[in-house]
């Protein structure tokens, strides 16, 4: 993997920070050289810091770190992505990413990671960690009652009332799923390989 540094004017390129589980894009910074083989060396992720002036390792004073899973090279050979794993918030106003909104889309993703979470660490009065007790079972069964009030609903003219029983079912799906082992990305990749035919 070989950057091209020698595009830019300045030596640097942009670097764009997504979260490796939820797939947010979490923030961008630029890096040059000598950023790009020490985030490489250290796999914490490290820009050059256009305000500073200097070499800045994120979370070298909060401690919130981003951790590289992976990094990638777009066509051009100019800009970075990494994906990688946040160890705290990573905008400095306290927020999870520097964007102000994260699209719907990506807040499944946040969700199914909130739902794995009750599930390897169970929390007193969640109601998705007393489903998880309950047992694959009841988890099935809770779908199959959302999927019934979402076709009620569906013949009727609601669409307040359909959203919401939608929303309990994808809901109670992302707990089976979780319980199954799986996640929304194998899904995708079954409905990918699909589209192919």
């Amino acid at each position: 993997m070989k950057p091209n540094f020698t595009k830019s004017p300045n030596g640097l390129i942009p670097t764009i920070i997504q979260d490796s589980k939820t797939g947010i894009v979490l923030m961008l910074g630029y890096m040059n050289e000598e950023a790009f083989l020490k985030t490489l060396a250290e796999k914490k992720v490290t820009f050059f810091s256009r305000t500073k002036n200097r070499l800045w390792t994120k979370g070298e004073k909060s401690g919130n770190f981003l951790d590289v899973d992976e990094m990638k090279l777009d066509c051009d050979k100019d800009t970075i992505l990494i994906k990688a794993s946040p160890a705290g918030v990573i905008c400095h106003t306290g927020a999870d990413t520097c964007f102000d909104e994260v699209n719907a889309r990506c807040y499944l993703y946040q969700l199914e990671e909130t739902i794995r979470k009750r599930r390897s660490q169970p929390v007193e009065g969640s109601y998705v960690s007393a489903l998880f007790e309950k047992g694959l079972n009841k988890m099935a069964q809770k779908v199959g009652e959302e999927a019934v009030e979402l076709v009620i609903e569906a013949k009727d003219s609601n669409e307040e009332l359909f959203k919401n029983e939608a929303a309990d079912l994808l809901f109670h799906y992302l707990i089976l799923l979780s319980a199954k082992g799986l996640t929304l990305n194998d899904i995708s990749m079954v409905l990918k390989e699909r589209s192919k035919n």
